[in-house]
């Protein structure tokens, strides 16, 4: 593995969720790569009307097979409740409180995983 390989050691996707699923787009963009995922953290922030909750139930399978360690804890913003008409994002502090832990957690995975990425 090159140095190249090494420059980002976790990642944080955000998705849409579309028809149940992530977006085409990041989906075509995670397949192009495979080793450069390998042995590194994931983390995930989503919207759609149920949070994208589903679109990441999707990527978290999708990881396993990339190697990615995803982490626990996510971020499922509301189209409802994290947006003002659909539109202007406006989270709650709760959100922000998700996001550090979920961002807490790619870092110390990403910590714990570095011997892999080093052998």
């Amino acid at each position: 593995m090159g140095e190249q390989d090494r420059v980002f050691d976790g990642f944080v996707m955000v998705t849409p969720e579309y028809n149940h699923s992530t977006s085409g787009a990041l989906k075509n963009a995670i397949d192009f790569l495979y080793a450069e995922w390998n042995n590194k953290a994931v983390g995930f922030v989503s919207y759609g009307s149920l949070g994208g909750a589903r679109a990441v139930e999707h990527l978290r399978l999708i990881a396993g097979e990339l190697q990615l360690a995803d982490v626990r804890s996510q971020v499922a913003l509301s189209l409802f409740t994290d947006f003002e008409n659909f539109s202007v994002f406006k989270p709650g502090q709760f959100q922000r409180d998700a996001l550090d832990t979920t961002l807490d957690q790619v870092v110390a995975w990403s910590r714990a995983l570095a011997p892999l990425r080093t052998s």
